[in-house]
């Protein structure tokens, strides 16, 4: 045996090794560069959505000291960012102000009067695609140093790589899902860019409702990307049934409404075969496929749940879809105005819907007008 062989040292990024969640391994990584760089207060991250050039607020490290979450604003409304994004370089700023013009984004705004002194923003690529910005966050001016630069720039990487890991598990996932969609698509004509619109209306719901709820970034980002799965079971229903012009018998409506326990075991078989069975978003998908036509009052399925039984993603995805199905044209019905829309959500608020979720839902009308606007309906419907 070597008498010179020893195990006493400890691998500050042993963390990286492990299983568990992203947000876990984001608050350790923070911890590894407080050791060395105490003045670095907050690590955080925000995605970038190349369909609506939005960027949104995704994650961050720093505890109650997060001035900017449940926040998201186009590219276009973030001149700083944008102008780090057109030169593909990181930005330093040693000396931040305190931005209290009108005229100032709310970005600027939270950050300067959460007291921020300096910042250090890195843009993230995925073989060459924009997906977000890390900051770094410092109250103390002046601390950003060329020595300090090229430290946070191994562990910038380090946790863009373990970004850039989750989001592409996430994104194989939800492609697998999508080309699923294109398959019950051509069977089902309910589905096209009802899919875009629906799942954006489920993220402007649970915005609505995180402080509520006490829901964080994570989660109402989740809702947004597997809102789309939720009749993913449709695919298991015959022709003759999914495609019948007139109304259902109680037979036909019986097995329809197996599509959402048949969409449960698709989502369990891609959840194993992905490997997410250990993903805090696992139960997300399942719950939104699983119980988005259960009902307030007990009368829905496939389980008769009840009341706050029924998983809140749920909840706000059989809003979206249900205010979706009426606003959209249909081979058997005219498309409603948003206002009749609206209208009948608060007649079933209450009794079939979640009140909270068609409230939250209507006190976004100028977004939901964007989205509309944005993803309108195409020959496919």
């Amino acid at each position: 045996m070597n008498s010179d062989e020893s195990f006493q040292h400890r691998d500050t990024l042993a963390f990286l090794n492990q299983r568990g969640p992203l947000k876990d391994k984001l608050v350790a990584a923070h911890a590894v560069v407080q050791n060395a760089l105490p003045f670095v207060a907050r690590i955080a991250l925000a995605l970038y959505d190349p369909a609506t050039t939005m960027l949104k607020t995704y994650m961050h490290s720093s505890g109650e000291d997060n001035p900017l979450e449940h926040y998201q604003t186009l590219i276009d409304n973030a001149p700083s960012l944008k102008r780090i994004l057109e030169q593909g370089q990181p930005r330093v700023i040693n000396k931040m102000l305190t931005f209290e013009d009108e005229n100032s984004p709310p970005h600027i705004k939270r950050l300067g009067r959460q007291g921020y002194a300096a910042s250090y923003t890195i843009p993230m690529f995925d073989n060459g695609e924009f997906i977000g910005f890390l900051f770094f966050n410092s109250y103390e001016a002046d601390v950003f140093s060329e020595r300090v630069l090229q430290e946070l720039d191994l562990h910038g990487h380090l946790i863009a790589l373990m970004l850039i890991k989750e989001l592409s598990l996430l994104q194989t996932l939800t492609a697998a899902i999508k080309t699923a969609g294109h398959i019950t698509h051509h069977r089902d004509p309910e589905t096209g860019s009802h899919l875009d619109r629906m799942s954006r209306y489920s993220r402007l719901i649970a915005l609505e409702l995180a402080k509520k709820h006490g829901l964080d970034d994570t989660y109402v980002e989740s809702v947004f990307t597997f809102a789309p799965l939720h009749d993913i079971g449709k695919i298991a229903i015959p022709d003759d049934i999914l495609l019948k012009p007139g109304p259902l018998s109680d037979e036909e409506m019986n097995v329809m409404r197996t599509h959402t326990l048949k969409g449960r075991q698709m989502i369990d078989e891609l959840i194993e075969n992905f490997g997410l069975e250990n993903l805090d978003q696992a139960n997300i998908m399942r719950n939104i496929t699983t119980y988005h036509h259960e009902a307030l009052n007990g009368s829905g399925y496939p389980q008769g749940l009840a009341g706050e039984k029924i998983p809140l993603e749920a909840r706000i995805v059989a809003v979206a879809d249900i205010f979706d199905a009426l606003t959209s044209r249909r081979p058997y019905k005219e498309a409603w105005s948003n206002e009749q829309a609206f209208a009948q959500l608060q007649a079933l608020a209450g009794e079939v819907l979640d009140a909270d979720c068609v409230n939250a839902l209507i006190e976004a009308r100028q977004e939901v007008e964007q989205i509309q606007q944005r993803f309108q309906e195409n020959r496919l419907g």
